[in-house]
């Protein structure tokens, strides 16, 4: 039972959002569109909402990140958007000559009721004798129903929807769907699938493309990506993996598909080509990627190399070194729901206590994610879906956190608070090096741990009155 001074605390006394902890939809699907080799995303909607999405992924993956926009304007929100997207595609097609053209709606566009896949269908029509056209991905992501999460798995769901073929002749390889995580993190997970020799397609793999090396020539459309002849085989694999317990839960959930039972691509696969689908919470940690670990030799009979099994090891070892550090520290977590629920069941694991667990995802699943992944750990966290900023900040203030995590938006109560901000997720703006931490997997939580370690003993020792050299 809830006690009386927690729905107090958690129960806001106004109806307005302040500094939401979220992202847009087109956001995350724009990331996703760049994640698939040779595409281009196009915004279908106003001009800023583009440039609003390049901002903050140019600032985090320090990439040129080029995203089209239809540029509505007053008399297209009247009277539709037909021109300016028939145009627009022109234009992306003229510039970049894509192999994909990745179509995200905005608020604005969802809101006049654009049609968008009978626009790409007039327009495939009206140009029938061009020898090949891109092929077109159309995701619905209005952010007055969703965050960048919603946007980010409706993206990967229209993918394998508007592709995946259905194979009588089961494949020898796996799907993975990892969700928003670093490129760092995804090429993490292809090495630990080539080091077992496990064929794998990986949806979106933005490993390279939002993490290049240096160009001395500019490239229109940066390399890298899952192939669209890959994605046409997730219909025919093994089975699927998906990282997340939560996805795509929330008010966008299943609008491509006209119904609330499917919601991603795994059980999209699952549903229409009978690929089994694995749901796994974020592997973040010992316990975590143990699970991966397991399902990944149920699935695929292969057994991970010597290597990793010397990871988790010292991963153990470094949780006995630094147990008397973090044992008893409280934390306050915010972020995407699924990577936060990962960061929690981490936290417990190393004995850090998460007092309060926040996001602007909008599933209201947390809590009973919460309960399942830390069982009793959960009963006097207070958790919160939906939420913004300024909530977390008023509430930071009575429940004495040692620490923060989450991403570079929550700085500013970090700093009001005088207390270190661990930061993870998306978007880091005030911090190189956004695409390269690392969280999953053994490796990823020994970097993770060193540096939650570090935090606290580096505020310890630089507020000490006398300074010390030993820990």
């Amino acid at each position: 039972m809830q006690s009386t001074t927690e729905n107090k605390k958690t129960t806001p006394t106004y109806t307005s959002s302040r500094n939401a902890c979220k992202l847009c939809a087109p956001l995350g699907a724009s990331v996703v569109f760049k994640g698939i080799e040779g595409c281009v995303p196009i915004i279908h909607g106003s001009q800023g909402c583009a440039t609003y999405i390049r901002r903050y992924m140019i600032s985090h993956y320090k990439e040129p990140v080029d995203i089209a926009s239809s540029n509505f304007s007053e008399t297209t929100t009247i009277y539709g958007g037909n021109r300016n997207f028939v145009e627009g595609i022109n234009n992306v097609i003229k510039q970049y000559n894509p192999k994909v053209i990745g179509i995200a709606t905005t608020c604005l566009a969802e809101t006049i009721g654009e049609d968008v896949p009978g626009l790409i269908a007039e327009y495939k029509q009206a140009n029938a004798d061009k020898e090949e056209l891109p092929v077109f991905i159309h995701a619905s992501t209005p952010s007055y129903q969703g965050t960048h999460m919603d946007g980010f798995h409706e993206a990967v769901c229209s993918a394998v929807v508007a592709l995946a073929n259905k194979s009588e002749h089961t494949g020898t390889h796996i799907n993975l769907f990892p969700g928003f995580v670093s490129p760092a993190d995804l090429r993490n997970l292809k090495e630990m699938l080539s080091d077992a020799g496990i064929e794998y397609v990986l949806l979106p793999d933005y490993s390279a493309s939002l993490d290049n090396p240096f160009w001395k020539d500019y490239h229109l459309v940066p390399e890298g990506g899952t192939p669209v002849d890959h994605i046409r085989l997730t219909g025919s694999a093994r089975g699927s993996i998906e990282f997340g317990t939560v996805l795509n839960k929330g008010a966008l959930s299943g609008r491509i598909r006209n119904t609330n039972a499917i919601t991603t691509a795994g059980e999209w696969l699952e549903s229409n080509c009978d690929v089994p689908n694995n749901r796994l919470p974020m592997p973040i940690g010992i316990d975590g990627t143990d699970r991966l670990v397991e399902t990944l030799e149920k699935i695929t009979g292969k057994k991970l190399t010597e290597k990793y099994s010397l990871q988790r090891g010292r991963l153990v070892d470094s949780y006995i070194d630094g147990h008397k550090y973090v044992f008893g520290k409280r934390a306050i977590v915010f972020g995407d729901e699924d990577m936060v629920l990962g960061i929690v069941s981490f936290l417990c694991e190393i004995g850090i206590i998460p007092v309060l667990v926040a996001s602007g995802g909008e599933s209201g699943l947390m809590k009973e994610q919460l309960k399942k992944n830390i069982g009793e750990a959960a009963t006097d966290t207070i958790v919160m879906n939906g939420t913004d900023f300024e909530t977390v900040r008023e509430l930071a203030e009575t429940l004495k956190p040692d620490i923060i995590i989450g991403n570079s938006k929550g700085y500013y109560i970090a700093r009001e608070l005088g207390i270190p901000l661990i930061r993870a997720g998306f978007p880091i703006h005030d911090r190189v090096g956004g695409p390269r931490i690392e969280h999953l997997f053994y490796a990823g939580a020994q970097k993770f741990f060193d540096q939650i370690v570090n935090a606290l003993l580096e505020y310890k020792q630089e507020h000490s009155p006398i300074g010390y050299k030993y820990m």
